[in-house]
């Protein structure tokens, strides 16, 4: 996975820069956060258009992502939880439960990514 951060602007946010992991091979998509206890940041699955929390040690928000990078909807999905696919998605952010919303991530804010 490549290291990043991102930045949000639009809607009211203003924010950045917040760590970010980028998922872009078919298998670090497929990886994504199963195994792990927590994430420092954000993951970026791209391209994706819908997640899973089968098998996940904790409740994680997602960010679905058109191709501007604009937030088209934002929900936290418990452990165990299959979300349907999305046509009109590019890529799915995914940060712990409550992130999202400390950070101002919500429809309509537009995220910026940037290399580490």
């Amino acid at each position: 996975m490549r290291a990043a951060v991102f930045f949000a602007e639009g809607a009211g946010a203003r924010l950045g820069p917040v760590a970010l992991e980028i998922a872009s091979s078919r298998r670090e998509r497929q990886r994504g956060l199963l195994g792990r206890d927590g994430v420092e940041g954000a993951l970026l699955l791209s391209p994706a258009s819908a997640v899973h929390t089968v098998g996940m040690r904790f409740a994680v928000d997602v960010a679905y992502l058109d191709r501007a990078m604009r937030v088209r909807a934002v929900r936290t999905m418990r452990p165990g939880r299959v979300g349907l696919p999305r046509p009109w998605t590019r890529h799915v952010l995914e940060a712990e439960a409550g992130a999202l919303e400390r950070w101002g991530v919500r429809p309509g804010v537009v995220l910026s990514v940037r290399e580490a």
